[in-house]
């Protein structure tokens, strides 16, 4: 195979092999045992608050001891607020590990297993073989959180009773509701992880060690959680990725508040705009023939 074969302009791609491209991209992803294993876990984390609330309440004290996750304190009182503390729990750390974990494995993994050469033959090229890669990583946000909040969902049914709950704004709405705004919280958390996405591809077309990569999309999420928490930096903070990530309790308020949900929302896409212009460039340019 000769290195014009491999680095050729891309040409019109038959739509069903661009959709056939995607959803291969998804079976390998999701088969994955690391995939599956981070989606154990995440699975895992709403059960271990639930139960760990449930024995810290049996004798009548308030749970957390005042400290503790968002909603923490209302899930004796309906287990539905389990997806929103379970969310508050993983959302700092567990959810975009796993995000940084396949975005940095999504271009460095095939590169280091040699199959990036060959997927750049087919019709796709390398823009839309970026694409797919991106819309995967995006797909994998929304999956992980969604398996967060309905293991919480199945937990809080299971310790907890379940019906009307109190907003934020101390107002009461049907269960029916809550589940609605569970729902889109999932949905604004799912979101919310899409700056890492695309930080994470960037840092995967940087590198053909899939490994490194993952550390390293992994290390930078730990470091602007830490400079994010250092009052000096104050100015700097409302451009951090994490920054807004919390506003979702927002959607909790009776009326909604959207302005920090805004923020978040467009922030997270100036990221994956920069990020991802940055992945193209390096990508498109990159000799995959070594």
């Amino acid at each position: 195979m000769s290195r014009a074969d491999v680095t050729r302009t891309e040409g019109p791609a038959n739509p069903l092999w661009t959709f056939g491209l995607l959803r291969n991209e998804l079976t390998t992803t999701f088969r994955r045992w690391r995939t599956l294993a981070l989606l154990a876990v995440l699975a895992g984390v709403p059960v271990l608050v639930g139960i760990a609330v449930r024995i810290e309440t049996s004798d009548g004290s308030s749970p957390g001891g005042g400290g503790g996750p968002a909603f923490i304190s209302q899930i004796t009182n309906n287990g539905l607020f389990l997806v929103f503390t379970a969310l508050a729990a993983t959302l700092p750390f567990f959810l975009p590990m796993a995000v940084g974990v396949v975005a940095g494995d999504a271009i460095a993994g095939e590169a280091n297993a040699g199959t990036l050469r060959y997927l750049l033959v087919a019709p796709a090229g390398r823009t839309r073989l970026l694409l797919t890669k991106y819309a995967t990583v995006v797909l994998f946000c929304l999956a992980a959180t969604l398996v967060v909040a309905v293991s919480a969902l199945a937990a809080g049914a299971l310790l907890f009773p379940l019906g009307d709950l109190t907003t934020i704004s101390g107002t009461r709405i049907s269960f029916a509701e809550g589940l609605g705004r569970a729902l889109l919280i999932s949905l604004a958390v799912a979101a919310s992880l899409i700056g890492v996405a695309a930080l994470g591809l960037f840092v995967s077309t940087l590198t053909n060690s899939g490994i490194a990569a993952m550390a390293t999309t992994v290390g930078l999420l730990i470091t602007v959680q830490i400079l994010d928490q250092i009052p000096q930096l104050h100015a700097l903070q409302p451009y951090f990725f994490s920054h807004y990530w919390l506003s979702f309790a927002d959607l909790m308020r009776e009326p909604v508040y959207w302005d920090e949900l805004a923020k978040n929302l467009g922030l997270q896409a100036l990221y994956a705009a920069v990020f991802g212009t940055a992945a193209w460039a390096r990508f498109t340019t990159k000799d995959v023939t070594a």
